[in-house]
């Protein structure tokens, strides 16, 4: 017990889990994957998490600081996230320091127009930004089917979801294996949110 907090198992609490998919997309790919997660992971929960994708340009905290589990994801460019997810990065420093996020659990995403595209930075670059909020980190345990655009975890990344759209429209790339790799991610956190809600502190003056 801390001197401020209490800790409250969120799986005893009457409504449902919440996992909110936090995302920046400058030309709309990225908003497709992230929309795959939330459709994943609703498929899968039904009505026992509540599931919402959160563009950062439009963001609901209030929903955000309510949800057990935090999804980030950031198109990359130069190697890191966009400009516009390390905005909101840094705008999260007061609850950083009033530990607002701690006990949560985190997962991560990225997108590149390339097949590396350095995705890696990015994923490392999230999952340092949830440690910093003393988050619990989920990857994605799914075995590569292969490297066609068709298949699953075509890029082999565990640490976290990895995408590649091409040039084109979000309504072609990223094609059907990413997509379904995606739904699967989703999938997979609302099961681990589901198997291990997170004991979170509470504010008793609130």
């Amino acid at each position: 017990m801390t001197d401020k907090a209490s800790i409250v198992n969120s799986s005893t609490l009457d409504e449902a889990l919440k996992m909110a998919v936090v995302y920046h997309s400058n030309y709309g790919h990225t908003r497709k994957v992230a929309l795959a997660i939330e459709q994943g992971a609703r498929d899968y929960a039904q009505d026992k998490v509540e599931v919402r994708a959160l563009d950062v340009d439009d963001m609901d905290w209030e929903f955000a600081d309510a949800a057990q589990m935090m999804v980030f994801g950031s198109a990359v460019y130069m190697g890191s996230v966009t400009a516009e997810f390390k905005t909101f990065m840094d705008s999260t420093s007061k609850r950083w320091f009033h530990r607002k996020w701690h006990g949560k659990w985190a997962a991560g995403f990225a997108n590149s127009g390339g097949l590396s595209g350095d995705k890696l930075a990015a994923l490392q670059q999230i999952f340092g930004f949830s440690m910093q909020h003393g988050m619990n980190w989920a990857g994605f345990p799914v075995m590569p089917t292969g490297h066609s655009e068709q298949d699953i975890n075509r890029l082999s990344s565990f640490m976290g979801l990895m995408t590649q759209s091409g040039n084109a429209s979000p309504e072609i790339t990223p094609g059907e294996g990413d997509i379904n790799s995606a739904k699967l991610f989703g999938e997979h956190l609302a099961q681990t949110l589901i198997n291990q809600p997170p004991k979170l502190p509470v504010d008793e003056e609130s």
